[in-house]
Parts: C-alpha cells; sequence; structure tokens
C-alpha cells in the first residue's frame, strides 16, 4: 500500500497558512474540542450555503470565525436573519462569544470541496456517476484550473463490489511543494449506500520572491556571473 500524504498538510508553512490561528498555554484540549464544534455546526446549519472554508482565529475571549461560501446571500438572508441564527447556535455550542464573518468565493468551480459537493449531489440524483465527473471536471478546467483529478470510490453504477473510478485532466504535481493544490472530500448518499468522492485541483505554482534580488535592489551589486 502507499503512503499517502494530505496535499494540505504536506504544504502546511511552505505556501499553505493554518486553519486555526492560536495559541494555549493551557487548555489546548478545550479550545481544539470547540474548534470541531463550530465546524460541526457549520457543516450542519450551512449545508446549503457552499461553504468551502472555515477560518478560526482566537484572541481573548473572542472567536472571529470567518466562512468562505460560494453562495454568500443564502448564508445571510433576508435582513441578516440567517446570520444572526448561526450566530446564536454557534455561540450555544461553545459558550463563547463569537464575531461571524462571511466572504464570498469568487470562482466555485476551483473549490475542490465545492466541487466534490456538487458531483454527491448528483449522483444522490441517480445521475450516471462517470457522466457527472466528466462534467465537473470539464467546468473545473474551463475556470482557469491547470489540472484536476476526480476519483469515486463505492458501489458505482448499483454494482455489488466496491470499485474505484478515476478522472484526470491536465497536470497534477502531488511531490511540488510550490504547487497550488486544493484538496476536497464529499460523501454521497445513495439506495445502494455511501460513495465516497475526492478531488484534487492545481491551480498553479506559488513562486516565492528571490531574497537574492531584493537584496540587489536594495545595495545596486549586480551578482556575480552574470
Amino acid at each position: 500500500m502507499g503512503q499517502k500524504v494530505h496535499p494540505y498538510g504536506f504544504r502546511l508553512g511552505v505556501n499553505q497558512d493554518w486553519r486555526a490561528k492560536w495559541y494555549a498555554s493551557k487548555g489546548y484540549a478545550r479550545f481544539l474540542l470547540d474548534d470541531l464544534k463550530l465546524r460541526r455546526v457549520v457543516d450542519d446549519k450551512c449545508a446549503g450555503g457552499a461553504v468551502s472554508r472555515v477560518d478560526i482565529e482566537r484572541s481573548g475571549d473572542e472567536v472571529y470565525l470567518t466562512l468562505y461560501s460560494g453562495r454568500p446571500g443564502i448564508l445571510i438572508g433576508r435582513g441578516g436573519q440567517n446570520v444572526e441564527a448561526l450566530k446564536s447556535d454557534l455561540e450555544k455550542a461553545t459558550g463563547d462569544k463569537i464575531r461571524l464573518t462571511i466572504r464570498e468565493v469568487e470562482h466555485p468551480e476551483l473549490e475542490a470541496p465545492l466541487v466534490a459537493r456538487s458531483i454527491a449531489g448528483r449522483l444522490e440524483e441517480r445521475i450516471p456517476f462517470r457522466r457527472a465527473m466528466r462534467q465537473a471536471a470539464f467546468r473545473t478546467m474551463q475556470a482557469g484550473a491547470k489540472g484536476v483529478k476526480i476519483m469515486c470510490r463505492g458501489r458505482l453504477g448499483g454494482l455489488e463490489i466496491a470499485r474505484t473510478e478515476t478522472v484526470r485532466q491536465g497536470q497534477m504535481p502531488l511531490h511540488k511543494l510550490r504547487a497550488n493544490v486544493d484538496y476536497g472530500v464529499a460523501e454521497a448518499h445513495t439506495l445502494m449506500g455511501l460513495i465516497g468522492i475526492k478531488v484534487w485541483i492545481y491551480k498553479g505554482d506559488i513562486v516565492p520572491e528571490a531574497k537574492e534580488k531584493s537584496a540587489t535592489a536594495e545595495t545596486g551589486e549586480v551578482p556575480q556571473g552574470t
């Protein structure tokens, strides 16, 4: 069996930032459980809001929660009713004061969690899995991605034996640290059982600025070998 590494954790600290930003010398376990509770409430209450990412930041006694959504209008609701209801549910779950912020995702087709959930929804509507996977991959490539990989696993097509089907388009560098690879997982609840969907989206490389260029720009020296 091959050793699998999460694309996000593999590049954490290189070109990916932490989703939870806080430090605790005491009470670390409680804060960690509170973060899990907050994420579960968001998953339960914002199922139709197309939430792709949840960032948590703690400062003092307040918790700053940022939701990145492809449908911010649904989360906000008329006059902000849905936001207030969600905020009250989050505060009841942890007992902390919540500062809630909702930001819009410009290109939902380039967000791997949203693509995986859309495929899961189509499979639950009894759309053929190959068609759903190919259409999702085509839309992702049309949105500007450099590569996409979609994997579905389960009783595909209603067969008795579970199997795995994969669709690949473009490039997918899994070992390059500077590659900006987004990853998402979803489950489709069908009559024949659960079908797992995994999506990788390659958006390009994040190249840091060279230190030598910045140093020469400040001093005005010409590097050797030129």
